[in-house]
């Protein structure tokens, strides 16, 4: 698990969209996450280059930028910030397997030729009757 320094965090805040009446146009609960990516010390270069070609569409200008508008409340929209970031980290912490080439099974390479067979035999009696 990554562990990020709160530190390397700036917070914005505005108001939310939608629905909610009286209370969303007077309290700014719109959470704005903004961590530079760059110059964190949190995370290794590799899981750095991993989340920047994973997640580009957070990245502007070496910033990564996640907001939350879930709740009505401030103080979990921060929460649910940091969640969504150490889930999108969580995912690019380790690298992922290399595929093995495998050959099919010579059980699967019958199976198909015989179904292929079966259906151009079907094909072939269609165009005989007419």
């Amino acid at each position: 698990m990554i562990k990020i320094d709160e530190k390397e965090f700036k917070f914005t805040f505005s108001r939310s969209s939608g629905a909610g009446g009286q209370n969303i146009n007077k309290v700014n609960s719109k959470a704005t996450l903004i961590w530079a990516i760059d110059d964190s010390i949190s995370i290794s270069s590799f899981v750095k280059e991993r989340f920047k070609l994973k997640y580009k569409r957070f990245i502007s200008d070496n910033l990564v930028i996640i907001s939350s508008q879930k709740n009505r409340s401030q103080a979990q929209n921060i929460e649910d910030c940091k969640n969504k970031l150490h889930e999108y980290l969580s995912t690019v912490e380790f690298l992922p397997k290399k595929r093995r080439e495998t050959k099919p099974t010579k059980g699967s390479v019958k199976k198909r030729l015989d179904s292929k067979k079966k259906k151009s035999l079907i094909k072939k009696m269609r165009r005989d009757n007419y």
